[in-house]
């Protein structure tokens, strides 16, 4: 019999964490190496559609309102239950609530392989959630982590490093070509037309400041500044839109500036880029960089986390230091007065792409780590 996987996710909600959970259940379904199972705590969300193909049998859900309620020890329980009904023999967890959750949940029913996850390096968790993630931690045999930037910051609070294992985030290319022209990608986006103007893209969620989209709005200031038909494309959603609308409009930049929300159209997106964008105060690894570079689209990013695993400074873009929004203006300034040097760094990011960050070795890499600690136990 094959061992039976079973991959724990948060929700169907557009997030990186959820999509990446999502593309490995699916390679691992086409591998046939494992029998994989799905569940998670919310059954809420568009990507839902994504899997509705695959033969996984039913999808429990196990919803939290809280770790410190009634109703968290109910779901505890029927989470326990149903791990001896399927007999599962790996959990592989991909975030902080399902790290919790899981780990705890696998280690009372003996779940002989408990793997947890970590895709970020800091600015997102109090003293307590790190405390309680530290606990997750502890009961997982293993940790996957998406760069080597988030295997240092583990190391540091203590995690034997022979506790980690690095598989890079791996990227479907052909999500990312357009079949379209570009007239055919703004009209896809309900964006007009225009001869000479230049998108500047970023993609990114607006639920959390670490993004730090105001350092995004400050540079396109100087840009706009620069190049009068420069245009600035927002693509995410989150309760701080608001406020990031309200301070585009006190820069002056409200007619250049596009908030388009969730974007499930992400190949048209970059299709009319010049030059793609992440401002971030940190990061794990950043699955909107590698998109970019797939597309081949020149690079400007903080460099924080990961970001310099992917980036080859001035070959297939630019690092700069978070919150200098000064040096990023007079980075993608450079892209856009330069198309030559623009094309031929995205030309260069696209190899990259093809030859780190394939979905083939990201599952070859998942399926060893199984099997090496399977073996183990």
């Amino acid at each position: 019999m094959r061992p039976v996987v079973l991959q724990l996710i948060d929700s169907f909600n557009q997030g990186g964490s959820e999509r990446q959970a999502l593309q490995l259940t699916r390679l691992l379904v086409d591998s046939g190496r494992f029998e994989v199972r799905l569940a998670c705590l919310s059954p809420e969300g568009s990507l839902r559609e994504s899997i509705g193909n695959l033969t996984l049998g039913n999808i429990p859900s196990f919803p939290l309102t809280s770790f410190y309620d009634q109703n968290a020890i109910k779901q505890l329980r029927r989470f326990m239950s149903w791990l001896k009904t399927a007999r599962v023999d790996v959990l592989h967890t991909h975030d902080f609530y399902t790290n919790i959750f899981g780990m705890g949940g696998a280690t009372l029913a003996r779940v002989p392989v408990r793997i947890a996850s970590m895709r970020e390096t800091a600015g997102m968790r109090s003293a307590a959630q790190k405390k309680s993630q530290k606990l997750a931690y502890s009961l997982a045999h293993n940790i996957v982590v998406n760069s080597n930037a988030v295997r240092e910051k583990l190391v540091s609070d203590g995690i034997a490093s022979n506790k980690i294992s690095v598989i890079y985030n791996g990227l479907e290319m052909e999500r990312l070509v357009s079949k379209g022209t570009c007239s055919e990608s703004l009209s896809a986006l309900n964006l007009i037309e225009s001869d000479d103007q230049l998108f500047v893209t970023i993609v990114a969620n607006m639920r959390h400041d670490v993004k730090d989209y105001p350092m995004f709005l400050r540079a396109a200031r100087l840009i706009k500044q620069e190049i009068p038909q420069a245009a600035f494309l927002l693509a995410g959603e989150g309760e701080l839109a608001d406020s990031l609308r309200k301070l585009a409009q006190e820069l002056g930049i409200e007619h250049s500036t596009f908030f388009l929300g969730r974007c499930d159209k992400v190949a048209d997106l970059l299709n009319v880029s010049a030059v793609c964008v992440l401002s971030s105060r940190a990061e794990g690894f950043s699955n909107s960089i590698i998109e970019y570079m797939a597309a081949a689209r020149p690079v400007v990013a903080t460099d924080v986390g990961g970001a310099k695993e992917a980036i080859q400074e001035g070959e297939t873009g630019y690092l700069v230091p978070s919150g200098d929004f000064e040096t990023m203006a007079t980075r993608i300034i450079s892209l856009l007065k330069d198309g030559s040097t623009s094309r031929e760094m995205g030309l260069r990011g696209r190899e990259v792409v093809k030859q780190r960050f394939s979905c083939a070795t990201q599952l070859r890499k998942t399926e060893e780590l199984y099997e090496r600690l399977l073996s183990a136990r």
